[in-house]
Formats: C-alpha cells, sequence, structure tokens
C-alpha cells in the first residue's frame, strides 16, 4: 500500500472506472423493503411514436400535469447513453395505499396544447415509467377511425385516467400495470380550448411471486412456448442446413489437399521432371507482405479488440448481467470494455506491422486508434446534432460527452499506446515456411468470377445464412419493443458464424491460390469481413418491410448506427477470415517440400 503514491494516474482510473462499470451493471436491481404507507419511486421517463424506438423526448415536453418541482433523477452513464431521462412523475403510489379516481390537476389546454397533443395521438405516442425500477407504458390517447375513409374525419382523444395496478409480496413491490379508462377521454379534434382533469386509480393485490422472479414476466413476453419452440427449430434448421454445406465443402478440399500432398510429396528426382503448377508453384510468392501493410495491420488489431469486445459482451450476458430492463447496462459495459481492450489492439496492430517489417509504427498506432472510432465519432457528431435539432432525449448532454472524452483520453488511448509499445518491443518475426523471392511471379489472367466483388459475394452469403433468422429477433430488440432474453441461442449462433466464415475463408484461399493468385492477404481479410455487407444489406430489407419506423430522425439513427455496427462486423469477421487463412496457408506450405 505504501507504493500507491508511485501509480501512474491511468492505473487509478482504470481500477475507479471498472468498479463504476461493476456497480453500474447492477444499479437497477433494487431491494427496496416497504411498510404500509411509504411512499416508493415512481419516476416519469419519456415519450415517444411506438414506431420510432430512436425518437424520445422528455415527458414533460408533452403538457402533462407537472409537479411544483420537478426532481430529476441522477443517472448513470449507460441509463444516460440509452435515452432515459427519468424525472419525479405527478401521481403518489404509496405501498398499499389504495385510491379511487384522485385528482393529479385540472387544467384548461390552450389550442397550442390541444395541437400538440394531438399531433402526439396521431403519431401513437406512448409514455414510460419507472416504479420501483419496474418498467411501465401506456398509449397517450387514440384515434377513432371506425366508419371513417378520410382522415380529416378522423376523431382524436386523450387518455385522462390511468389506473394502476400493483401486486405485492409482503413488504416488496412484484409487478405494475397501467391500464387507460377507455371511457375517461378529451377530445381533441377541434382547435379550442379545453378542460380536462387528469385522474388516477390505484388498485393493489397480493401475489405469492417471490421477489427474485418479478423479471421473469418480461422475459417470458419475448419467449412465449410457443414462440420459443419455433425459434430453436428454426435456429437448428439453418444451422444444420450451413453446416453441411460447410461440412461437404470441407470434405472436398480435404480430398483435393491429399491428393496434392500426394503429388507434390514424391521424391525430388521425380519432381524435377514434372512441370509445377498450382498453389506449389507460387511458394516464393505467397507470404510476400501485402500493400498497404499499415492499414491491413490496423484493420487486423481493431478487429481483434472488437473480437474481443464481444467475447466480454457474451460473458457477461451469460451470466445474467443484462436482465430485462437493466437500464444502460450494456451501453456502459460496452463503453468500458471497448476502453479496457484498446490495448489489445494496439499490440496486436504494432507486433503485426513490425512481422511485416514495417518501420512507422507510430503511425500505425495512430491509424489503428481511427480505424473505428473515427467513422463512429463522426456518425456520433451528425446524429447527435439531428437529436438535438429535435430536442430528443437521444442527445447526450454535455457532461455525459465529457466523461466519454475523459475516458477515451486518460483510458483508451494510453492503453492503446501501452499496447503498441508491448507490440513493438516483441521482436516477434513473421513465420514462413517458404522463403519469398525478390521478384513477383505475374499473375495468369482470370475469369470474371474469381476476381474480389463475386469472391467476396460468395464469401458473404454462407455465414449470413446462418444468422438471418437470429437477426430477426435481434432487430425487433434493439429497434423495436420486444425483449431479446436467450442470449444461449444468440452465443451458438456467433460460434456458428465464426467457423462458417474461417471455412468458407480458407476454402476461397485454397480456390484462389491453386490459380496461381497470391495476392491473398486483402483477399482473405474482405471475403471474411463481406457479411457485414450482407447484414447492412438485411438493414435496408428490415426496414423498409419489416418495421413501421419514418422520419429523418429515426431513419438516419438506423442507417447511421447499423453502418457502423456492420463495419464492427466487416473489421472482426475479417480478421477472423485472415487468421483462419493465414494458418492453413502455413500448414499446406509446411507440408510440402519448397526449393
Amino acid at each position: 500500500m505504501k507504493n500507491i503514491g508511485n501509480c501512474p494516474p491511468t492505473f487509478l482510473f482504470l481500477g475507479v472506472l471498472f468498479l463504476f462499470c461493476i456497480s453500474d451493471v447492477r444499479s437497477d436491481a433494487s431491494d427496496h423493503r416497504y411498510k404500509e404507507g411509504d411512499a416508493v419511486p415512481l419516476y416519469a421517463n419519456k415519450v415517444g411514436p411506438f414506431h420510432n424506438p430512436s425518437e424520445t423526448y422528455r415527458y414533460f415536453d408533452l403538457p402533462f400535469c407537472s409537479p411544483d418541482h420537478v426532481k430529476e433523477k441522477k443517472e448513470a452513464l449507460g441509463e444516460v447513453l440509452n435515452g432515459d431521462r427519468l424525472v419525479s412523475a405527478p401521481y403518489k403510489l404509496n405501498f398499499r395505499d389504495e385510491k379511487d379516481s384522485s385528482v393529479v390537476c385540472k387544467r384548461k389546454l390552450s389550442k397550442d396544447d390541444v395541437a400538440i397533443f394531438r399531433k402526439a395521438v396521431d403519431k401513437d405516442y406512448y409514455f414510460q415509467m419507472y416504479y420501483d425500477d419496474l418498467p411501465i407504458w401506456g398509449f397517450i390517447g387514440k384515434v377513432d377511425k371506425e366508419g371513417k375513409s378520410d382522415p380529416s374525419e378522423y376523431k382524436y382523444f386523450l387518455y385522462k385516467h390511468i389506473q394502476f395496478d400493483v401486486l405485492y409480496n409482503k413488504d416488496r413491490v412484484i409487478e405494475i400495470s397501467a391500464r387507460m379508462d377507455p371511457h375517461s377521454l378529451v377530445d381533441l379534434t377541434e382547435d379550442k380550448e379545453v378542460d380536462a382533469e387528469f385522474m388516477y386509480t390505484v388498485k393493489w393485490k397480493e401475489t405469492e411471486t417471490p421477489f427474485e422472479k418479478r423479471m421473469e414476466k418480461y422475459s417470458m413476453s419475448s419467449s412465449l412456448p410457443h414462440h420459443l419452440e419455433i425459434h430453436w427449430f428454426s435456429i437448428i434448421n439453418s444451422c444444420v442446413t450451413v453446416l453441411l454445406l460447410t461440412g461437404f465443402l470441407a470434405t472436398i478440399l480435404m480430398r483435393v489437399l491429399k491428393n496434392d500432398f500426394i503429388k507434390y510429396g514424391q521424391d525430388e528426382e521425380a519432381a524435377d521432371d514434372q512441370e509445377e503448377t498450382g498453389w506449389k508453384y507460387i511458394h516464393g510468392d505467397v507470404f510476400r507482405f501485402p500493400k498497404y501493410k499499415s492499414l491491413f495491420a490496423a484493420a487486423l488489431g481493431s478487429g481483434t479488440q472488437l473480437f474481443t469486445l464481444t467475447v466480454f459482451i457474451f460473458m457477461l450476458a451469460l451470466v445474467g448481467v443484462f436482465y430485462p430492463y437493466n437500464r444502460g447496462a450494456l451501453f456502459t459495459a460496452l463503453v468500458v470494455i471497448y476502453a479496457l481492450t484498446s490495448g489489445i489492439a494496439g499490440y496486436t496492430a504494432t507486433s503485426f506491422y513490425c512481422q511485416l517489417e514495417g518501420k512507422n509504427w507510430v503511425r500505425n498506432l495512430l491509424l489503428t486508434g481511427c480505424l473505428f472510432c473515427g467513422p463512429l465519432f463522426l456518425t456520433f457528431c451528425f446524429l447527435n446534432t439531428v437529436a438535438i435539432a429535435y430536442s430528443a432525449t437521444a442527445a447526450l448532454p454535455f457532461g455525459t460527452i465529457v466523461v466519454i472524452v475523459l475516458i477515451w483520453t486518460l483510458v483508451t488511448s494510453p492503453l492503446l499506446v501501452l499496447g503498441g509499445i508491448a507490440g513493438k518491443n516483441s521482436k516477434a518475426e513473421f513465420q514462413a515456411p517458404c522463403r519469398t523471392t525478390k521478384y513477383p511471379r505475374e499473375i495468369p489472367p482470370l475469369p470474371w468470377y474469381r476476381s474480389a466483388i463475386p469472391q467476396m459475394a460468395m464469401a458473404g452469403f454462407l455465414p449470413f445464412s446462418a444468422i438471418y433468422i437470429e437477426l430477426y429477433y435481434i432487430f425487433a430488440s434493439v429497434w423495436g419493443h420486444r425483449i431479446y432474453t436467450i442470449y444461449s441461442i444468440l452465443f451458438i449462433v456467433f460460434i456458428i458464424l465464426l467457423i462458417v466464415t474461417a471455412f468458407i475463408t480458407v476454402a476461397l484461399t485454397y480456390f484462389q491460390l491453386a490459380a496461381e493468385d497470391h495476392e491473398w492477404w486483402w483477399r482473405s481479410f474482405l471475403c471474411g469481413g463481406s457479411t457485414g455487407l450482407f447484414i447492412y444489406a438485411y438493414c435496408l430489407y428490415y426496414y423498409y418491410a419489416r418495421s413501421d419506423m419514418s422520419g429523418f430522425m429515426q431513419t438516419s439513427f438506423f442507417f447511421g448506427y447499423m453502418a457502423c455496427i456492420c463495419y464492427g462486423f466487416f473489421l472482426m469477421l475479417g480478421m477472423v477470415g485472415f487468421r483462419a487463412s493465414l494458418l492453413f496457408v502455413r500448414h499446406i506450405y509446411r507440408s510440402i517440400k519448397c526449393e
């Protein structure tokens, strides 16, 4: 302990950051016990169009009844990134205190207020609240379209009476739901002042459900028995199909390779009598370092970091950290783990760059740091500006931006540099079983389907076919109101994605070498990462065919952030494809005699 004063500030900050992450991701598991009449915290969170999950606004942006002093709840980093803006709600729901049609407030809604509410009702606005950390939803009004074909004849109504039904077990809150009274309405159809009396009712009922299982309701809503059975069947069917195709491809590849080894494994005299062809013919060029080696090493480093990040996220998910409505846990984990794994990117990129006999490792390190963060930062700046223009809760407060910048400055950057220094000093040499000739051989003319783009299309389709069923459930959770909780299925699909990506990239690399094309380095990376392009193409399909999202803000958020996610997949799977191909190429050239 006496040497703690000599510790670098970065490592002290890392310790604080890690503790902050652990405490934050479990912060919502409140275990409050109450006595009859105790005040239970109720917070109003946000409102927004039901079909546009990114377009949310503060609850009191609509002219609801507001308390005299609106108290904002202090929120963690992940909650703010999630768009949560909790404030004290005007309703009083004390423990086991029943109320029947209590008046919240009486208001005269001006013409402007009526117009604001009518626009919100027309766009299917919902509200979200939290009661003892349990989520509550409800629609703020309804549109009467019955028997009316002309939209100008529609009638718009605002709900003014909410009934809260609360279940409790001894001294704990177990469940809550909100029902809107369909007979207590305010007519918003005409632009005129309207008197509105907002009321609420509270009903309490005892239940035997233990406190530990109160979140299971939300888990079950996303995995009802018949849905779960169809889900598993679809995944198993997809995986079996893909694995059969992969196995078929691997069998053919092994048989062809066996014949090659027999042919090339003959004694030297017999080998001299026949002309070399195929992949052995280019043994002097296959380990020739690629063009743009600094960019290649940076892409490899960034892909390795994102792969490590994904593995850690899966570990946290499988141990139950991301339980339903643990607000902001995923975002906090993403930010903190990405910061802590930046040293892996620095080490991998610089070490590989030095193996490729690169000289300017500092520039390579800067490129590694900016390769993924740069596009993500530019996308964030644009989308945050859009959110500010819309006054949406997706706009990050200045304080949160400062925190993220500090994390990047005090954690990400120093760890990246430390990793780079360690990679530079690792003194590892590139292990090539064959000597590289001084001058490269000319690549023979190849048919169009052996060029990069057709090969990428072939390489990306098979891995994508293994995951496209699961993509729907993920999109419906991230860009909708479903809850994703079956992380075991997702983990299995992820493993299959990695296996299929590695197999198809190795197969295409072999066919490329057999055609005497020795420029396989970038091709293997591009083929491995091409699944990310297929996922982005699926984004277009999902947006226009499977969702009801609309508006400039929601469209820009969906395609902007999905572009960053798909780019991350491109780097991660590109790294997997290249690493698998490198192992394969080293193996086959180590197995033959190279003159």
